[in-house]
């Protein structure tokens, strides 16, 4: 896929951006001193700000698969106490992120290639949905479930997302509530369904071996 250069040129000053707004408002503890340097790390030099891990992003072949790529705290240590990171989010054609929260921090999506269906449910229950074109952007609140469909059956969609926190977190709803070993009569209930529904459900999103 062909993304230009001054897309992303653009995006990553977008990111600038959003980082400065976190600056006042940032999810992640305020640090007294320049940087935080973990144990493990007995040498500080440009390396240790240094990821080189999206390099062959874009020149692998295209998941089959919806793919989520990470630059935060995990992935890239020298992020700690900055209040940023970011995710590279790859959807092949008619390709869903499914359901999630980040209890951390807001998200900043912007559509490099592509379209997608996204969507937010707020505190009232209320649904947002936007479908976005490539170049667009869209902002989904801290905390809230969301989810990205590319309703495109033919064509594979990439987009970068932008978190004011290092360790923004990600909460699937799907594996969440039926992968974590909560009674299937209890969700039955809650689902006003039967057990057998519940079992179905839970045996799809068994990773296949």
């Amino acid at each position: 896929m062909d993304i230009s250069m001054s897309k992303l040129e653009f995006f990553f000053a977008l990111v600038l951006a959003f980082t400065t707004l976190h600056m006042v408002t940032a999810g992640d503890a305020d640090i007294t001193s320049d940087f935080l340097v973990p144990p493990n790390v007995t040498k500080v030099d440009s390396n240790f700000f240094t990821s080189t891990s999206m390099r062959t992003l874009l020149k692998a072949n295209p998941p089959t698969t919806f793919k989520v790529t990470k630059a935060s705290l995990a992935e890239f240590p020298a992020l700690n106490g900055r209040s940023v990171s970011f995710a590279v989010l790859q959807y092949p054609a008619g390709s869903v992120n499914p359901p999630h929260t980040h209890p951390h921090s807001a998200e900043l999506l912007f559509l490099l290639d592509g379209a997608l269906e996204v969507g937010f449910v707020d505190t009232t229950n209320k649904l947002f949905t936007q479908t976005l074109q490539a170049d667009d952007m869209f902002v989904l609140p801290k905390g809230l479930v969301h989810y990205q469909f590319n309703c495109d059956v033919k064509n594979s969609a990439i987009a970068i997302s932008a978190f004011g926190s290092a360790n923004a977190g990600t909460i699937s709803v799907p594996t969440t509530v039926f992968t974590t070993g909560i009674d299937n009569g209890i969700l039955a209930k809650s689902f006003n369904t039967n057990i057998a529904t519940i079992q179905a459900i839970k045996a799809g999103l068994t990773p296949k071996a």
